[in-house]
């Protein structure tokens, strides 16, 4: 399932772009002013960002020309009421990899986000993620600790997945309910640490470590969680 980061502070236009990519299939994360999609963009593993340009506190051609810096190399889908030339040519000279100019038709977006992300999956797709005596087949969705199968619920798999491609970040319980549970959670839930309480008890409580007042860090071969 691709993560799609959305940045757009426009609530009306983010709120549409969001349950039509939830109602195909997506996860989504929606953020409303520029140096949060950046830090969302650089930490976060997203699959693609759908980027508005007339961002608040960093404007979204400074996010691009910031991720390109760091060598991120997220498809970026440029979202604009700028149409002109001049808007067209700095966005794609800074990186975006398409242009969709406001307003549009969801079904055009949705058509070339798909189309971004079957590029970059022709270009390589890691199936299997490897972490110390743990490996995830993301095809499969077969997970095994030392060679040995253990079976895990949808949401597990999606929460062990999120810590392996983060291995050693601390992620706190907003970021692991906006991956794992979507954008629509309730932020006084203790759900995360039920799921890692049971993840623990089927991979080894070792692995996972508790950041206190913060939230979970994924190390595999870590002694005290």
């Amino acid at each position: 399932m691709a993560r799609i980061l959305i940045a757009e502070d426009e609530e009306r236009i983010a709120s549409f772009v969001r349950k039509g990519l939830v109602a195909n299939g997506f996860t989504t994360t929606v953020v409303a002013d520029g140096e949060q999609a950046l830090q969302y963009a650089l930490g976060d593993g997203y699959d693609l960002l759908v980027l508005d340009l007339g961002l608040p506190s960093r404007d979204g051609l400074s996010v691009l020309r910031t991720l390109r810096e760091h060598h991120n190399t997220t498809p970026v889908v440029i979202l604009t009421a700028h149409d002109s030339p001049q808007t067209t040519l700095a966005g794609l000279e800074g990186g975006a990899d398409d242009y969709m100019a406001k307003p549009f038709r969801f079904d055009e977006l949705l058509a070339r986000i798909r189309l971004r992300l079957r590029r970059t999956e022709l270009v390589a797709e890691t199936t299997v993620l490897h972490a110390g005596p743990l490996s995830l087949d993301l095809r499969t969705r077969r997970a095994d600790v030392d060679g040995a199968g253990v079976d895990l619920t949808s949401r597990e798999f999606a929460l062990l997945e999120l810590f392996i491609r983060h291995q050693g970040q601390v992620l706190t319980r907003e970021q692991i309910l906006s991956h794992v549970w979507g954008y629509d959670f309730d932020p006084g839930s203790n759900i995360v640490d039920v799921y890692v309480r049971t993840l623990r008890r089927k991979i080894g409580a070792g692995h996972i470590r508790t950041a206190r007042g913060m939230g979970y860090a994924f190390d595999p071969g870590h002694t005290s969680p």
